[in-house]
This record gives C-alpha cells, sequence and structure tokens, in this order.
C-alpha cells in the first residue's frame, strides 16, 4: 500500500528571497509527495502570493497551481494521485 504525502511549508515572516529558497528546497528534497502546501498569509499584502503564482506556476516540478483552502494558502501540484 502507498501512502500519499502533502508537503506543508510557512512563509510567514520571510522576505521573497528567503521564500524562493525555502520554495526550492522543499521542490528538490519532495520524495513521492504530490502536493506542496504554501502557507504564504494574505493580511497585509499579496507579494508572497503573487511570487508563488508568477514564479513556480511554469515549474518544472509543477504540474498545476490550485487555490488552497483558505485564501492564504496555494497548492502547487506535483504529480497526478
Amino acid at each position: 500500500m502507498r501512502t500519499e504525502a502533502t508537503i506543508l511549508l510557512d512563509l510567514h515572516g520571510m522576505n521573497q528571497y528567503q521564500a524562493r529558497v525555502a520554495l526550492n528546497g522543499a521542490l528538490r528534497r519532495r520524495g513521492g509527495a504530490y502536493r506542496l502546501r504554501v502557507i504564504h498569509g494574505y493580511g497585509h499584502n499579496t507579494r508572497l502570493r503573487d511570487m508563488v503564482w508568477a514564479e513556480y506556476g511554469a515549474h518544472p516540478a509543477v504540474l498545476r497551481l490550485e487555490a488552497g483552502p483558505n485564501p492564504g494558502q496555494t497548492d502547487l501540484i506535483l504529480r497526478e494521485l
């Protein structure tokens, strides 16, 4: 039996450079995960959310982006289940 995994990555308190480093590291170490849930927040500004959507929508390891269960999250789908 194979278990499917979701990686959770919290970007709160990071600037865009730090967020890119964290995202790239998570994508390199993803193992068998099918989803990377990025928590970027949405209260003060949308810089991190906009960066995730602009730069990781076309990333070779990402099949597609989906809005998360709340406005402060974005899911990067890495493979189909």
